[in-house]
Parts: structure tokens; C-alpha cells; sequence
């Protein structure tokens, strides 16, 4: 049903101009262009959504994306006037201040705000993933007059979105998906920071979505036609096979003396500019921050009092459908509390040396069909490496439009095609949807890196999606070193909360799982072998489970070697090499760093002692080793192209080469003092 407009709209929207206005000056940084520019449309969209802000966490609240995330004082400001308590007057104030709940760029953990943005296009690739959850959650559970899942999700984005190229990965496969639940609104105001869009950006973006299989609809005066920014919104509703882009034609900086270019992008608008915009807009050029009472109310009876009435009509619904649908309701509800199936860890395999040699991406795809009906938040996909990952459990059906014959939206099986990037992004949009939502994705190793924009993204906002990264190294041979990873596992490491595992047999990856599925707030990559690898003497999932571990010890050891992945079984065969030789060892498996770095001092240091060097044998980049090993063996040069087993051989990771290695170690700290490498100040 379409919206009314009134006087009132327009001080509410002008009201929400000038707090961010006042909030980028306070800070003496940020973006004031955008915010008032866009500002009329944000006011229209609040107004057409669903959602409650005294319950943020609603699981069928409409979503609101900003992809373009430099103008978060818009959404500060809107979130304050919309009665969300977490952005208050004070807040706003202290807009870019340290330890705010209002930073540059808006951050996930503040209610209101669904996914973190910043780097440009990701929110889109987000708003995607949302929407795909959206429409998997309302296939799986929705009946008959039960809707328990309708929400869309709104996502505002620029010009520089548009531009970055993933962006266009993940409006590309939403257009292939038919995500009628998606609607974009793109800011086109022709303005980049270099100056106008004519230096860089001339592309038709109207048929270049219409291409995706998008709905395109074009709204010319973004500025002051609320009728008709409603209208594109209701237009947009009706469309349900397909996205849909409203491309809204805005004045960045409307208002400012300076509206219509560059220059009122990223810069604070002067005294000046702001005593005559606030009179302007009929504001009082003296005061700051100021938001009339009339404006309060005005949202607190369009919106906040309606909100709160759609989300207590839910409640209702819900607990009906739990009576009727008592098996379903359940699944729901337990869901909705973040928390997985009771003993779904108990069907991940394990394994004995008896067991026989298998590629850790084999045993990965063993482990997901373990569990896999047994969590129906799991959701899963590939960028089109379905055969090579071995990321389809068997028996799931893909996520696809009813009418391809290809799946269903119930599918838990998404065909990302060849969009890395694309693929992380959206998972983090999966993720952050709720009920739990467990996404992971496969590619190979070394690909993970075209995504690592979504990774550190993941990292940064805790979002648990699951990176299934096969081919892991050198061992998957003939491709050679465009294909083989070395720096990788080292980039990766180095992120803040990333657990970075890489098994070296069945129990380490069942551990890795486990691991994996269990947190709440931290993303995983799980680097695979192409090769076998046999099942060791010593490991079980408890002990993976602590990120490392003694897998064979010696009290006599002269020396341990610390290894991950492929080359742990080799390194049991080197220290045999070296007992013969008259040289005891011991062998530690280290398959997660992060996950070890959180055990105790004591565990940490029963792993290594003082006492004996450690030598750390892995076939990628050295680079992060000396945090646990005095000496390294490593590759840090690119890999070769050539049979695995003999590109292993060349570089010298071989039980023989590694003996060596290991006798040359010995012998330099014969004789000295040796202190483990966690025995340190800080």
C-alpha cells in the first residue's frame, strides 16, 4: 500500500540531514555528502520496513544494508531518530571518536546495523547472501498460513560499490537466483572522489542489470519525490522472480553551497555552509544536534509503535506454529538460540593407523556427509570446484529457483560459479541473517586469496563461515606454481581472529570441523590436500581439537619438529630416519595456530619445552614460524610444476631431506642453552 507524505516527512528527512551534518563536523571527519543526499531515501525505506528496534534481533525483521559504508552518519542518524537506544544523542556526538559505538564505518556489533562495511561493493555481496538465507529459511520452514519467514532486505549502495568488481559477482548470481526478496538502491549521483563519474565510471548500469536479470527501475529527483521513491520500493515488492536495482538519481550534498561535487564527498562542511544549510532546512543555524519533538513522535508512530505490533503479531504466529508444527518449531527454536543439534559431534568420524591413506579433501567431504542432515543450518557450495573440492554431500539438493529445475530454495547446496571473492562476501551476508546459519565454501587454496576483502571482513566481525580450501601446496603438482599456495597460510595467519587449520589426517579434520562449527564468532579456513595422507599413530579429535599437540614424544629428544598438513607423516618417517642415526625426537602437530595460541601457558609449554630446538617443517612460506620454532624449513620461493611427489622431492621435503635438516639443527645447538620459543616477555 503506498505511503502518504507530509510536512512532516520532509523535517523528519531534513532532521536526519543535519545530525549527520553536525556529527561530521563534531568529528572534524567524515563523509557529509552522501547523507544528505541520500537521506530522503533512507527516511522512505525505514518507513516501508519492517522491523522493531526495541527487539534489533527480530529474525523477520527487514534488513537494511549500507554497502556504501563512508556514510554511516546517515544510518547513525537514521537508527537515533528511529528509536534505536543503542545510538543516542551523545553517540552521534561522538561520531569517530575512539571507543565509540559510532565509528567511520559502521561496524556489526551495534544494533541496527547488520553486516560491516566499508570496503566498497562488499555490503552489496552481503545484502546478497541475506537474501539467500532469507529465502532457504522461508522454504525450509514457511506453511501454510504460517509465514514465519517474509522479511526483505534492502541494500543502499554508490557508485564506487558498482565499480568494484565484486559486486558484480554477486549481482550476477542473485540475478541467476531470482532473489525477488533483494532490493538495491543505488545512489546515482555522478560524483566520485576524483571528481565527476565521467572520468572513470560511463557504463549503461541500467542494462548491465537488467543483463544480471535484475528489475531496474529509475527514479530521476531523489532529492524531494518521496511519492516516487515509494512507488519504485512497492513496484520493486510486486517483482518477485527477480532483484531488483532502483537507480535514484541524488545531489551529493544537497543543500551545501558545494552540493553537486567532489568536494563536499569526504570533507566536513565549513561554518558557513552549515549556518545556511540549517536555515535552509529551517533549523536554527545556532544550535547542534537538535531533533525536533515533533519528529520523534512522528517516527515513534510510524514506525517504532507499527514495528513493534508486526513483531508481537510474529510472536503470536510463532508460538502457534510451534503447536502445529511441533518438530519444525522446535528445529526454529532451537536455532534461533544459536545453538547446534544435540550430539551432532558424535557422527564425525575418527580413524586409527589401521585405517587406510585418504587426501584430507576426501576426508573433509567424508566428514561433511557425516553430519550434514543432521545440522540443517549448514549450508554449503563450491566456486565451481564441486568435483575437485568434494564440497556436495550426497543426497542434498542445490539452492536454485524452483522454475531452473535445477533445486529449490530449500537446497543447502549453492553453485557459486567462478566468483572466490563473491563466494566470501556472500557468506558473511549468509552468516550474519541468523539461525544460525553455518555457510562454508570451497576453492582451492591459493584462491582464497582473490576473496581475502570478505575474509578479513569475516574476521572482523565474527562471522563463522567456513572456508573448505583444498589443493593446499605443492603436493597438487602438475598445475604448478600459478595454482600452488606459498604465502597464503602465512596472510591468513596473520589476521586477528581466524582459525586457520590445516589437518594432517582424518581426526585433525574431524577436529578441524568440530572446531569450525562450534564457534560463534570466529571464521575458519581448512587448507586440504589433493594427495593422501595416512592416518597417524597418536592423533584424536580431543587432542586437535587444542590447535596442536604432541603426536609422538621423547624425553630423550635432542629436537622437536613441529609440522602441519601433509608433511606430518613425512616428518614420522624422518624422525625414524634420525633414531636410526642415533638422534631421538619428538614430533608435535600444530594444524591451528589460533586455536593452540588460546590453550594454556602450561599446555603450550608441555608442547615446547625448553630444552631442545624446534624445527618447523611445512612446504609453504616460513614467514610466522619463529612465534614456536628456533629454525624453519620451508619453501619461500614459488613452487614448480611437475608430478607432486617429485615437486616434493625437488624442493626436499622427503624423509631423508628433513632428517638432514633436522642432523644440521642438532648439531648448531649442541652445546647451548635452549629456551622455547613461548618463553618470552610480552
Amino acid at each position: 500500500m503506498p505511503l502518504t507524505f507530509s510536512d512532516i516527512d520532509n523535517k523528519a528527512i531534513n532532521t536526519i540531514r543535519l545530525l549527520a551534518v553536525d556529527a561530521v563536523a563534531a568529528a572534524n571527519s567524515g563523509h557529509p555528502g552522501a547523507p544528505l543526499g541520500l537521506a530522503p531515501a533512507a527516511h522512505v525505506i525505514f518507513k516501508n520496513m519492517k522491523f522493531n528496534p526495541k527487539n534489533p534481533d527480530w529474525i523477520n525483521r527487514d534488513r537494511f544494508v549500507l554497502s556504501n559504508g563512508h556514510a554511516c552518519a546517515l544510518l547513525y542518524s537514521v537508527l537515533h531518530v528511529m528509536g534505536y537506544e543503542s545510538v543516542g544523542i551523545e553517540d552521534l556526538k561522538q561520531f569517530r571518536q575512539l571507543n565509540s559505538k559510532t565509528p567511520g564505518h559502521p561496524e556489526f556489533e551495534l544494533p541496527g546495523v547488520e553486516v560491516t562495511t566499508g570496503p566498497l561493493g562488499q555490503g552489496v555481496c552481503n545484502a546478497v547472501g541475506l537474501a539467500i538465507a532469507q529465502a532457504n529459511f522461508a522454504a525450509t520452514y514457511n506453511k501454510p498460513g504460517f509465514e514465519i519467514s517474509d522479511n526483505y532486505t534492502y541494500a543502499m549502495l554508490g557508485d564506487g560499490c558498482l565499480q568494484e568488481g565484486v559486486s558484480s559477482e554477486a549481482s550476477s548470481l542473485a540475478g541467476h537466483l531470482q532473489l525477488g526478496n533483494l532490493i538495491a538502491i543505488y545512489d546515482d549521483n555522478k560524483i566520485t572522489i576524483d571528481g565527476a563519474t565521467n572520468v572513470s565510471f560511463t557504463e549503461d548500469v541500467a542494462k548491465r542489470y537488467e543483463a544480471y536479470g535484475w528489475e531496474v527501475i529509475v527514479v530521476k529527483n531523489g532529492d524531494s519525490d518521496l511519492a516516487a521513491i515509494d512507488a519504485a520500493i512497492e513496484q520493486a515488492k510486486k517483482t518477485t522472480n527477480k532483484p531488483t536495482l532502483i537507480q535514484l538519481e541524488t545531489t551529493i550534498g544537497y543543500g551545501s553551497l558545494n552540493q553537486g561535487t567532489s568536494g563536499v564527498h569526504g570533507s566536513p562542511l565549513k561554518a558557513d555552509d552549515i549556518a545556511q544549510i540549517k536555515e535552509k532546512f529551517g533549523f536554527n543555524p545556532k544550535e547542534n544536534f537538535a531533533v525536533p519533538q515533533e519528529v520523534y513522535d512522528f517516527y515513534n508512530k510510524e514506525v517504532i509503535v507499527p514495528g513493534a505490533k508486526a513483531n508481537s503479531e510474529w510472536d503470536a504466529l510463532f508460538s502457534k506454529y510451534q503447536s502445529e508444527f511441533s518438530t519444525e518449531g522446535a528445529e526454529v527454536a532451537r536455532r534461533l538460540t544459536g545453538e547446534l543439534p544435540a550430539g551432532w559431534e558424535k557422527l564425525l568420524p575418527t580413524y586409527t593407523p589401521a585405517d587406510s591413506a585418504v587426501a584430507s579433501r576426501k576426508l573433509s567431504e567424508i566428514a561433511l556427509d557425516s553430519i550434514f542432515d543432521k545440522i540443517p543450518e549448514l549450508i554449503g557450495g563450491s566456486a565451481d570446484l564441486t568435483p575437485s573440492n568434494l564440497t556436495k554431500s550426497k543426497g542434498s539438493t542445490d539452492f536454485q529457483p524452483e522454475a531452473t529445475g535445477l533445486g529449490d530454495y530449500k537446497g543447502r547446496y549453492i553453485r557459486y560459479g567462478v566468483r572466490e571473492h563473491g563466494m566470501g562476501a556472500i557468506m558473511n551476508g549468509i552468516a550474519a541473517f541468523g539461525a544460525n546459519f553455518k555457510p562454508y565454501g570451497g576453492t582451492f587454496l591459493n584462491f582464497v586469496s582473490y576473496a581475502a576483502g570478505a575474509v578479513r571482513l569475516s574476521a572482523l566481525s565474527g562471522h563463522p563461515v567456513i572456508w573448505v580450501a583444498t589443493h593446499d601446496s605443492i603436493g597438487l603438482g602438475e598445475d604448478g606454481p600459478t595454482h600452488q599456495p606459498i604465502e597464503t597460510l602465512a596472510h591468513f595467519r596473520a589476521l586477528p581472529n581466524i582459525n586457520v587449520w590445516r589437518p594432517a589426517d582424518g581426526n585433525e579434520v574431524a577436529a578441524a570441523y568440530k572446531i569450525a562449527l562450534e564457534s560463534k564468532h570466529t571464521p575458519s579456513i581448512i587448507a586440504l590436500s589433493r594427495q593422501n595422507l595416512p592416518q597417524l599413530e597418536g592423533s584424536t579429535v580431543e587432542k586437535a581439537a587444542k590447535g596442536g599437540y604432541v603426536l609422538s614424544e621423547n624425553k630423550d629428544a635432542k629436537i622437536t619438529i613441529v609440522s602441519t598438513g601433509s608433511e606430518v607423516g613425512i616428518v614420522v618417517d624422518a624422525v625414524k630416519n634420525l633414531a636410526s642415526a642415533g638422534i631421538p625426537a619428538r614430533v608435535v602437530s600444530l594444524p591451528d595456530f589460533n586455536t593452540f595460541d588460546k590453550q594454556s601457558k602450561e599446555y603450550k609449554l608441555e608442547v615446547f619445552p625448553d630444552g631442545a630446538p624446534v624445527l618447523s617443517v611445512e612446504v609453504l612460506s616460513t614467514f610466522g614460524w619463529n612465534k614456536y620454532a628456533h629454525e624453519s624449513f620451508g619453501i619461500n620461493r614459488f613452487g614448480a610444476s611437475g608430478k607432486g611427489p617429485e615437486v616434493y622431492k625437488y624442493f626436499g621435503f622427503t624423509p631423508e631431506g628433513i632428517a638432514q635438516k633436522a642432523k644440521t639443527v642438532v648439531d648448531f645447538y649442541e652445546g647451548r642453552e635452549v629456551k622455547s620459543m613461548l618463553n618470552k616477555a610480552l
